[in-house]
């Protein structure tokens, strides 16, 4: 995968992830609905099966303290 595809994808979490927990959710919740949102854009980029993209998404050790990073 390229550098441009994993930054898309951890925009895409960290976005997800920031919402999820200003809305009140849990750091576990908050990281299941960030790599969700990754692995559908990931699947739909690539034309990739959900799970094989969850898969891959999985392999990228996002997490809900990388906020904190930023």
């Amino acid at each position: 995968m390229d550098s441009s595809t994993q930054h898309m994808l951890e925009d895409s979490y960290m976005e997800t992830v920031e919402e999820a927990l200003g809305a009140g959710h849990n750091e576990d919740t908050a990281h299941t609905e960030g790599v969700t949102a990754a692995a559908m854009m990931l699947a739909a980029m690539e034309g990739m099966e959900d799970a094989m993209a969850r898969a891959e998404v999985d392999t990228m050790s996002f997490h809900p303290g990388m906020l904190d990073d930023t």
